[in-house]
């Protein structure tokens, strides 16, 4: 795609709002980020879009890496890891979303991550299928990992309290099939269908502008885990739609900067928690609410216990823990792809 058609601006010559605003938030995937920037670099003509790449005081070069390379992409630096919300918004206030100027903001927003491969005419496909339902506010497409599997997490239903319990008890495993029992992941749905969902995955959800000016930009209360759920809920809340187009596909790596911290499984629960006391905690009984406050408490720490005696157990030897710093999604590794199909 021409350098005309994709890059570090918020408008057009003629000044039209942009069509698309891509926001790329990084953390140490300078390899990964440079294989999506070239994805992206190979969408046909026929739009206007942004990028904007965040890097969150990534180490490993890959700002210099997006200066040298990608010119046409607007690079932020930021000076410290503040998190995958606050990262995120950083881009999107670059883009003019959160701005009380009507008519600035592009049409839509993408949030995209680093460890993703968008094929040629991906974008457009996304960009008309919002376009031809204008309830929609958020949309998402199938999105694949590098075996062919299905990543689970790209079409889901909110983790109410009883979505959850089917899912803690293992009911939804042994009912795969069940629109009751396995209602999060909805897997009795065909991977190619297009239906409106809850939630779509934050490696590629794509936002309406109109959606965001009514329903904000991401919460960041949220440092790590939730958000995209969070941001789902508020739109929904606000009256939109949000929907799984299984007939565009990407490809998500999602073993990027693999974060087996105990800080990675922390920001995790926490999440679990904001989510669940900013959303449904009012509307729970008293000795249900309990429970949900104790169960969160029980499965995180026995998780992070389970992750330090790993690292502390006699006879292991030295192993450097990571900061769990990996604040993006693109750093969430092998515990992303478990907790953010469980969240």
């Amino acid at each position: 795609m021409p350098e005309s058609h994709v890059a570090a601006q918020t408008g057009t010559p003629d000044g039209a709002p942009l069509d698309l605003a891509i926001v790329i938030l990084n953390y140490n995937t300078r390899d990964l980020l440079r294989n999506c920037l070239r994805s992206l670099q190979m969408q046909p003509s026929g739009l206007r879009i942004g990028v904007c790449v965040v890097d969150n005081a990534s180490t490993d070069g890959s700002a210099a890496m997006v200066r040298q390379e990608f010119p046409a992409f607007h690079l932020i630096v930021n000076p410290a890891n503040v998190g995958y919300s606050a990262g995120n918004n950083v881009g999107l206030r670059w883009a003019g979303f959160g701005s009380r100027v009507a008519g600035q903001a592009p049409r839509y927003a993408l949030l995209l991550n680093p460890d993703t491969l968008v094929p040629p005419g991906a974008l457009a496909a996304m960009v008309r299928f919002m376009d031809e339902r204008p309830q929609v506010g958020v949309a998402g497409p199938r999105v694949r990992r590098p075996d062919g599997s299905l990543d689970r997490a790209c079409r889901r239903s909110f983790p109410t309290p009883q979505v959850s319990f089917y899912r803690m008890v293992g009911l939804s495993r042994l009912f795969p099939r069940s629109r009751r029992f396995n209602a999060y992941n909805l897997e009795y749905l065909p991977e190619n269908a297009v239906h409106p969902v809850d939630a779509v995955v934050g490696a590629y959800m794509q936002v309406r502008g109109a959606a965001i000016a009514q329903a904000g930009l991401l919460d960041e209360s949220f440092f790590m885990y939730g958000e995209d759920l969070d941001w789902a809920k508020r739109i929904k809340d606000a009256g939109w739609e949000v929907w799984y187009n299984g007939q565009v596909e990407i490809t998500h790596v999602k073993e990027a900067a693999s974060s087996q911290s105990a800080k990675s499984r922390i920001d995790f629960y926490e999440a679990m928690w904001l989510f669940y006391a900013k959303h449904y905690r009012q509307e729970t009984n008293w000795l249900l609410d309990k429970v949900i406050r104790l169960g969160i408490v029980a499965k995180g720490g026995a998780d992070v216990s389970r992750h330090l005696w790993r690292y502390c157990r006699p006879g292991r030897p030295s192993t450097k823990m990571h900061s769990g710093a990996a604040a993006t999604n693109a750093g969430k590794g092998r515990f992303d792809r478990d907790a953010a199909e469980s969240l």
